[in-house]
């Protein structure tokens, strides 16, 4: 780690049973601010390996009159035969919250990534369900050769029901798993989905969380899933990532301690 500032802390790394390095990033302040523009640099070399993960869920807080909306900024590079596990905790936007996150990962050739994002409705135990402002994600993953996911999208529950068909429908909590290695033939991207699938029809539940699993144009293979409570989504997203970086490694996923 080359330089960190507040509120941004690196609690020790520590080495794993594998050739790879276990971070935690902490945020001292315990949440982000209005006003506030963080930003995250993750670089791994050369056939190097790191886990980075956090101390805590990501909260989001409430919006102040004359504040500008609250911005974190992920920019992600894995060089050739490097490999990035990324394992946030879930983000948890709080009533009235204003914010824009943005994640860009950059992958070379024979790179590879494994990693996720949870989305939470707000406090629950608060009462607090999708009672936040406004919230725009953007999301991409780059390949030497060509754009491999673009997302973008915008939440505003006060404008448009969160709860309807074309949203989340029932569900309160939103969650995807993303594994990709740059140049992994078609031919075994497709097992792989095949594989996840099987994962997310034996996890589902309709009514109270759904899964479902479709490998990329090229490079890699997403999990999506849709849930009511969070309860589940770890062990879930865990399984996944263990299917995932056992056939495109051939080694065991090494979850943190808290995961386990």
């Amino acid at each position: 780690m080359d330089a960190q500032e507040p509120p941004w802390k690196v609690v020790r790394a520590f080495q794993q049973a594998d050739r790879g390095t276990l971070v935690h990033l902490h945020n001292v302040s315990g949440g982000i601010l209005a006003g506030d523009c963080l930003s995250l640099r993750v670089d791994v070399g050369p056939g190097a390996a790191a886990q980075v993960t956090s101390t805590g869920a990501t909260r989001l807080y409430r919006h102040r009159t004359g504040a500008l909306q609250s911005e974190q900024r992920i920019v992600i590079t894995v060089a050739e035969g490097g490999l990035l596990e990324y394992l946030p905790d879930p983000l948890i936007p709080f009533a009235g919250s204003r914010h824009v996150q943005s994640t860009n990962v950059m992958l070379a050739n024979q790179a590879s990534f494994f990693g996720w994002d949870v989305l939470a409705p707000g406090r629950q135990a608060m009462g607090e369900l999708f009672a936040f402002e406004s919230l725009r994600i953007e999301t991409s993953f780059r390949s030497p050769a060509r754009p491999l996911v673009l997302e973008r999208f915008l939440l505003e529950p006060r404008v448009k029901s969160m709860q309807s068909p074309a949203r989340m429908g029932g569900y309160l909590h939103a969650a995807s798993f993303y594994a990709i290695q740059i140049g992994r033939p078609a031919s075994d991207l497709r097992e792989l989905e095949s594989k996840l699938s099987e994962v997310a029809r034996e996890t589902s539940r309709p009514g109270a969380i759904i899964w479902g699993a479709s490998a990329l144009a090229s490079d890699g293979v997403v999990a999506r899933g849709l849930s009511t409570t969070a309860r589940d989504l770890p062990a879930t997203l865990v399984r996944f990532w263990s299917v995932a970086r056992r056939f495109l490694t051939g080694e065991d996923a090494i979850p943190p301690r808290k995961l386990k």
